[in-house]
């Protein structure tokens, strides 16, 4: 599955085109790298986002089998590993 379907379907980033955007901009990495939107990704993939001075990273549980994914189903998709403030946002 896509990185940026992953994001959406997991209500991580709420629209596809944040995600995309997001990744764009190097705000998204996968397993340590900056990571395009068409990232496949896989289970026991950590991803990085940063939003601002958040920084939350989180590792996939599951990949869903379709695009759409119930409300309650989608966090059981990842794990949260950390979600962390920094003051200074070049900072990881």
């Amino acid at each position: 599955m896509r990185l940026d379907l992953f994001l959406k379907s997991s209500r991580l980033i709420l629209r596809r085109a944040v995600a995309k955007q997001l990744s764009n901009t190097g705000g998204i990495t996968v397993n340590g790298l900056p990571a395009k939107a068409s990232k496949e990704i896989k289970i026991g993939d950590e991803i990085g986002i940063r939003r601002g001075e958040r920084v939350t990273r989180i590792r996939i549980i599951a990949i869903p089998p379709g695009k759409q994914v119930s409300k309650s189903a989608a966090s059981t998709l990842f794990e949260i590993l950390s979600d962390e403030r920094h003051s200074d946002p070049l900072l990881s």
